[in-house]
């Protein structure tokens, strides 16, 4: 899909058509989406500059992702999309700068793109030129991952009262394993969202650290791009804050599981203590010798009975005098 938006915040869907493509008047920014041949060489006739393909986009080293080609700047930079919700992913997104146009190149579908575009229809001066309306979308990329973050930040807080500030009442009920191992789901996927936004964090920062080196002056972008900057590395920041606060969680979930399993190999083996001493008094008593002095005594059953009683009680009210219990 390809996208056109003029200064006015006119949106529209252009129809390809390879022979009599028609460029709208005053289009500033033109968004391809999962583009197709047709639409990428039409944009390349109409502003004069080469549309990188998605493997070039996912070329990881720095000289592939921010260089200047023929006047125009090529920055490339991964992005997270859904953090929000339940499957986050990155997606490498170019964005082309050239004097009279900004084209960005992206396959997947990024909301903060859908925000920046509602943005300019109500605020057309925030595509008024080229190089206002990277910094703009830039600033809604920024926004929308700073949602992110904090979405991660409440989800680790969720977590952390579910498991350590649980209210205290009398004979509260243990978690269970199946809960715990709920949270640790819960933990690993906030850091597998935590660790998609800060690829993104720092993605955008080296895309910014040459969009103030490559920038002409003329722009007059040079305080938004610092702006932007100190946005991204309070969230990077935030970032680390919460990554090491997920990573305690993470060790503290496993030691509460492992407390769990120890209770309950406790109980057995306390249950096998306190029944040993009768089942060693049910032996004596069972033996067949001919000879034994309660064999004939009237009293021997209940003595053998009370004896046994009495030798597992014993141990009980001892564990729990020593606070084993």
């Amino acid at each position: 899909m390809l996208r056109a938006i003029t200064p006015a915040g006119d949106l529209n869907v252009i129809p390809i058509d390879a022979a009599s493509g028609v460029l709208p008047a005053g289009a500033i920014w033109f968004d391809l989406q999962n583009p197709t041949r047709e639409e990428e060489v039409f944009v390349e006739a109409a502003t004069g500059i080469a549309v990188p393909t998605k493997e070039d986009m996912e070329e990881i080293e720095t000289s592939s992702r921010l260089y200047e080609e023929n006047g125009a700047i090529y920055m490339t930079a991964t992005l997270a999309t859904g953090i929000l919700g339940a499957n986050p992913e990155t997606h490498a997104v170019s964005f082309i700068l050239t004097p009279s146009h900004l084209v960005t190149v992206r396959y997947a579908e990024i909301v903060s793109f859908e925000r920046f575009a509602a943005r300019v229809e109500r605020t057309p001066l925030s595509c008024e030129n080229p190089a206002m309306a990277l910094v703009n979308l830039l600033d809604a990329i920024v926004d929308r991952l700073a949602d992110g973050i904090e979405h991660v930040g409440r989800e680790v807080d969720a977590v952390s009262r579910q498991a350590f500030r649980r209210a205290r009442v009398v004979n509260q009920q243990r978690m269970s394993n199946l809960a715990l191992q709920a949270l640790l789901f819960r933990l690993g996927s906030a850091q597998d969202a935590l660790s998609k936004a800060r690829q993104a964090a720092v993605s955008l920062n080296r895309a910014l650290g040459y969009l103030a080196f490559a920038a002409p002056k003329s722009a007059g972008i040079a305080s938004h791009i610092k702006s932007l900057s100190r946005d991204i590395a309070s969230l990077s920041d935030h970032s680390s804050y919460l990554s090491g606060n997920i990573t305690f969680l993470l060790d503290a979930a496993l030691g509460l599981i492992s407390i769990e399993q120890n209770a309950v190999l406790k109980i057995f083996s306390v249950g096998a203590i306190v029944f040993l001493p009768p089942t060693l008094v049910a032996g004596i008593y069972g033996m067949n010798f001919r000879f034994m002095p309660e064999l004939d005594w009237s009293l021997g059953y209940p003595w053998a009975l009370a004896l046994m009683l009495a030798s597992a009680i014993l141990p009980y009210l001892v564990f729990r005098w020593r606070g084993w219990l």
